[in-house]
This record gives structure tokens, C-alpha cells and sequence, in this order.
């Protein structure tokens, strides 16, 4: 029997709140991202610290920082496997490329993540 899983969203929702499977996992992953590593009380390792990154010099220490950041966050959810992350500076903020597998299954799928430095937020593009 395939597993299911089933949330709640608020988020750009207004009348269908339930999210089921991968749209849960990624609203879920979207979240984590948008969350700074300490703000979450009682959890301070839940979150990112990706927003740092935006003010630096996007040079290959840098970016391979981001990828490592971004397999840490990934992997404090045991439903996803992250097989690649690609980092991509913008003007406004950093574009991360990721592909994610949701575990037990084998289906890869590509996400784009941008986390705009204006608008202070990580949103899928």
C-alpha cells in the first residue's frame, strides 16, 4: 500500500486547506526555507541559514556552502532524498535548483527555489 500523507495549509489557500502528498512536502520544504535557523522556539536547529548567504560574494566556496545548507535543511525531513542542488546568483537574490525524490519512491522531480532578497521570502518559480 502507497504511502499517503496529509496536512493543513493556510498559505495561499481559500477554501481547500488539506494538501496531500507531494504538494504537503513541498509547502513543507518552502517553509524550512523560510524560517531562520533559531527562530522557531524550541527548536533551534529547525530553519535555514541560506539568508546569510544572499549579502555574500557568490564564489565557489560560497555556493558550495549553499548546496551543503541545503542538503541540511532537506534532510531533517526523512520523506525527501535531494540528489542535486544547482545554485544560480540573481540580481535580487539566489535562484537554487533542486532535485528532490520523495522516498520510497524512485520519481525524481526538479524544483526551482528563489529566495528574493527584497520581498524576504523563498517562493517556487
Amino acid at each position: 500500500m502507497a504511502q499517503k500523507f496529509i496536512g493543513f495549509n493556510t498559505q495561499g489557500q481559500y477554501k481547500k486547506f488539506t494538501l496531500t502528498d507531494f504538494e504537503l512536502i513541498k509547502r513543507d520544504l518552502l517553509n524550512a526555507f523560510n524560517i531562520r535557523q533559531g527562530q522557531l522556539p524550541g527548536r533551534p536547529a529547525y530553519g535555514t541559514v541560506l539568508w546569510d548567504f544572499l549579502f555574500e560574494n557568490q564564489v565557489e566556496a560560497s555556493q558550495q556552502a549553499i548546496e551543503r545548507e541545503v542538503q541540511r535543511v532537506a534532510g531533517g525531513d526523512p520523506r525527501i532524498f535531494i540528489s542535486e542542488v544547482v545554485t544560480f546568483p540573481q540580481e535580487n537574490g539566489i535562484l537554487i535548483q533542486v532535485e528532490l525524490t520523495v522516498t520510497p519512491s524512485t520519481d525524481a522531480e526538479r524544483l526551482s527555489i528563489f529566495f528574493d532578497l527584497q520581498q524576504r521570502s523563498a517562493t517556487y518559480v
